[in-house]
């Protein structure tokens, strides 16, 4: 069963109620409050351009542990060349804008509109969306973003401009910021090949929650 949200009733249903494919409820609004307690519960929105807000709660969520990246020979050479400067919330609205125009394979357009990210914006001037920014000659040419709860980095997008950029950033992630999971909700075959593996939505909720 979808849910339909009222603009002024701060609530969502039980995720365990998601469809098969996730998606739990629809409408309502992107403040920082309801960003807020939607990662705080397991759910996240997802939607496109003309469509009204969806909002999705995996029954199966993918997920890196920190401990599981591969870091193949050829990329610990990369990471030892220094041919990349690494900063972490030095530049989130740049990454987050560089997310948003990067093409995705099968997608017309993207689901990261305007309103979305002017929400994480204002979630990152409060303290609760972080980037982390890969450099290559003072240029910006790679990065990613996402939200923190207690030790859980929930990832919304990456972007890579020249390769490896966008690896350096997720190993940096998951390395050097403290994380004990990195939530990075739906799979595919790149996330997959750098160690990404599938966890209960119990599971993930008892980690993001303890």
């Amino acid at each position: 069963m979808v849910f339909r949200l009222l603009d002024d009733e701060l609530i969502f249903p039980d995720t365990a109620l998601a469809e098969p494919d996730g998606l739990l409820a629809i409408g309502g609004d992107l403040s920082i409050e309801r960003l807020l307690l939607a990662y705080q519960s397991g759910i996240f929105p997802w939607f496109s351009e003309d469509d009204p807000i969806l909002w999705y709660a995996p029954h199966e969520r993918c997920v890196i542990f920190p401990d599981s990246v591969k870091i193949s020979k050829s990329m610990r050479k990369i990471l030892q060349s220094n041919v990349f400067e690494v900063t972490e919330n030095k530049a989130f609205e740049r990454v987050i804008e560089h997310c948003a125009k990067i093409p995705r394979v099968g997608q017309d357009g993207t689901w990261i509109t305007n309103e979305m990210q002017q929400a994480y914006i204002k979630l990152h001037e409060k303290g609760l969306a972080h980037s982390v920014e890969v450099w290559q000659n003072n240029e910006l040419v790679g990065g990613l973003y996402g939200v923190k709860i207690n030790k859980v980095f929930c990832g919304e997008s990456m972007f890579s401009l020249v390769s490896n950029a966008s690896k350096t950033a997720l190993i940096h992630l998951t390395k050097t910021m403290g994380f004990e999971l990195i939530d990075c909700q739906l799979p595919n075959d790149h996330l997959m090949s750098l160690g990404a593996g599938m966890i209960s939505r119990e599971e993930y909720l008892r980690m993001l929650n303890s």
